[in-house]
């Protein structure tokens, strides 16, 4: 009998131990009843946003495929030489937080199955076409609207929708008031303010750079849809030349969901649709890891010179190209 009691007991015991774990985490709501999902966060990885084409429909490493990858970027990131350091060079920065290679996915686009960005359409490859032989014709410093818009401080590509992350401070903030869901990027100071209280979109005829955002919640994950977007919006992120060529239309529909998994981890996933540019819709998926906060302030306009010195420096050459003499 006492074996059997001592049996019972630790069987007991063993089982509270485990629904002790299951309940070590529970998602919080607020007192107007959404989900909590406020605090700081980073989308920061290593993960690609298209596969790379030898991997076919590979969707994810292994583990230890996934550390191999992550060290192999790790290494190109720090290779750059100190002679040429720029804003995405590690080497001189200080973040709190470490890139991964997140969920073990090989890219960030898992549909299409071979996890690559589907075709331009025809129109969408002729205006594409269209705009590279202007800036061929015309140069890439003939004036402000030549440069990019992370270049002009309009916007780096990363706020979305869909939100791709950055190369460097690819934090972010969520904050919630009644009604209200709201991203703050650290990066260009983007702020999403995004209505979940049932308030219809704007007017048609209202026309945004990032679209024009409503959420709805469906259970504990957030729900947000964005439509009314101008045909300026870029669906990369921020390029690695001054300027961008392919734009979205605005036929783009972008719809996001937010699931809040553990008390570090929101996996984002979310879906583009534009039948005007791409000949199929696409779906990617990234992860927000808890960090520390606070975000700093990335003060873009504030003495950045570097703009007023491209044109200026160009039209410099004009002027030497044309047999002045320039002081």
């Amino acid at each position: 009998m006492k074996g059997r009691f001592l049996g019972a007991l630790l069987i007991t015991a063993a089982a509270l131990v485990t629904v002790s774990a299951q309940k070590k985490w529970a998602l919080a709501h607020l007192s107007d009843g959404q989900p909590d999902f406020t605090g700081y966060w980073t989308n920061a990885t290593y993960t690609p946003l298209e596969r790379d084409r030898e991997l076919g429909t590979k969707e994810f490493f292994t583990p230890e495929e996934a550390v191999a990858y992550a060290k192999k970027r790790e290494q190109i990131e720090n290779s750059q030489s100190k002679d040429d350091i720029h804003y995405d060079n590690v080497l001189w920065q200080s973040e709190n937080y470490a890139k991964v290679v997140a969920r073990n996915r090989t890219s960030i686009v898992f549909d299409p199955p071979d996890g690559r960005i589907p075709d331009l359409t025809p129109s969408a490859k002729a205006i594409a076409a269209a705009r590279a032989e202007y800036n061929r014709a015309h140069g890439p410093s003939d004036e402000a609207s030549s440069r990019s818009l992370g270049e002009r401080c309009i916007s780096w590509g990363n706020e979305g929708p869909p939100m791709l992350g950055s190369t460097y401070q690819a934090n972010l903030q969520i904050m919630q008031t009644p009604g209200r869901f709201v991203v703050r990027q650290e990066i260009m100071n983007g702020i999403r303010i995004i209505p979940v209280d049932g308030t219809p979109h704007v007017s048609k005829n209202v026309r945004l750079l990032h679209g024009d955002g409503r959420g709805r919640w469906e259970g504990d994950t957030l729900v947000v849809d964005t439509t009314n977007f101008s045909d300026r919006t870029p669906f990369r992120g921020p390029p690695a030349t001054a300027r961008q060529d392919i734009f979205t239309s605005r036929d783009l529909h972008v719809v996001e969901r937010f699931t809040r998994t553990d008390a570090d981890t929101i996996v984002y996933r979310f879906t583009v649709e534009d039948p005007t540019t791409f000949v199929k819709p696409w779906s990617g998926e990234m992860v927000m890891r808890k960090m520390d906060g606070p975000l700093f302030e990335y003060a873009c306009h504030e003495g950045n010179y570097g703009l007023a010195n491209i044109l200026s420096a160009a039209r410099v050459e004009e002027r030497r190209a044309g047999g002045q003499t320039v002081p």
